[in-house]
């Protein structure tokens, strides 16, 4: 498919190419070749650096002077750090965000709730980007931008790790609880909420990981 010139080629590469990483249809450690893409995707060389570009401020890849463009590599231990490092991150912002939230805020969070379907890959890849703006917002609502940030950088990097485990209608259930525990302005009770989320998340995702896909995903177990 020849994708038209200029800056809706480089984001149609970049999404098309963050699915495939998303969805495990690009490997840790895969080498990626820009001659090769650009001839997929039918274009010149910029919008396919520009998204590699974009990709690589996310972490997703890593680019390497002298020797290319890489699916990002991941330790064991740097996963179970930035799981723990969303609780940390996300709990402080959910507690703020029940104290602050604004009707105009909540009626935003309901819509992007509503958009979740089912567990497909074509779906759930959308929804793995529907969480990450969820959670965003709720820490927006914090009023700390720079907390919102982090926690939006941090959903990038750990969005291939959250769609393995195909936890994606669990997790709507407790984002619809989560918006009444905000709605309530209770702080404590959204904190509970959230909690639960983190936690199963972070069992579920390690689990399955040391379970069944250290192999494929190429994690190792130091820093």
């Amino acid at each position: 498919m020849v994708q038209p010139p200029g800056k809706g080629a480089k984001h149609e590469i970049y999404h098309r190419i963050k699915t495939d990483i998303i969805t495990g249809k690009k490997k840790p450690g895969e080498r990626l070749s820009i001659d090769e893409l650009k001839q997929e995707f039918g274009t010149s060389v910029t919008p396919v650096r520009d998204a590699l570009q974009m990709l690589g401020q996310e972490e997703l890849i890593t680019i390497k002077p002298r020797s290319g463009y890489y699916i990002t590599m991941v330790s064991l231990k740097q996963l179970n750090d930035m799981l723990e490092l969303r609780q940390i991150l996300e709990l402080a912002a959910v507690e703020r965000a029940a104290e602050k939230i604004t009707p105009e805020q909540i009626a935003y969070l309901k819509r992007v709730h509503a958009g979740f379907t089912d567990d497909l890959d074509e779906t759930y890849s959308r929804y793995t980007r529907e969480n990450r703006n969820f959670h965003y917002l709720v820490a927006k609502s914090s009023g700390n931008y720079e907390l919102a940030q982090q926690i939006g950088h941090l959903h990038d990097r750990l969005s291939r790790f959250m769609i393995i485990v195909r936890s994606g209608k669990h997790m709507a259930d407790i984002h619809g609880q989560l918006i009444k525990r905000l709605e309530a302005h209770d702080p404590a009770g959204a904190k509970k909420t959230l909690q639960k989320e983190l936690l199963e998340a972070k069992t579920a995702i390690m689990d399955r990981i040391m379970q069944e896909e250290a192999e494929s995903w190429h994690l190792g177990a130091g820093s």
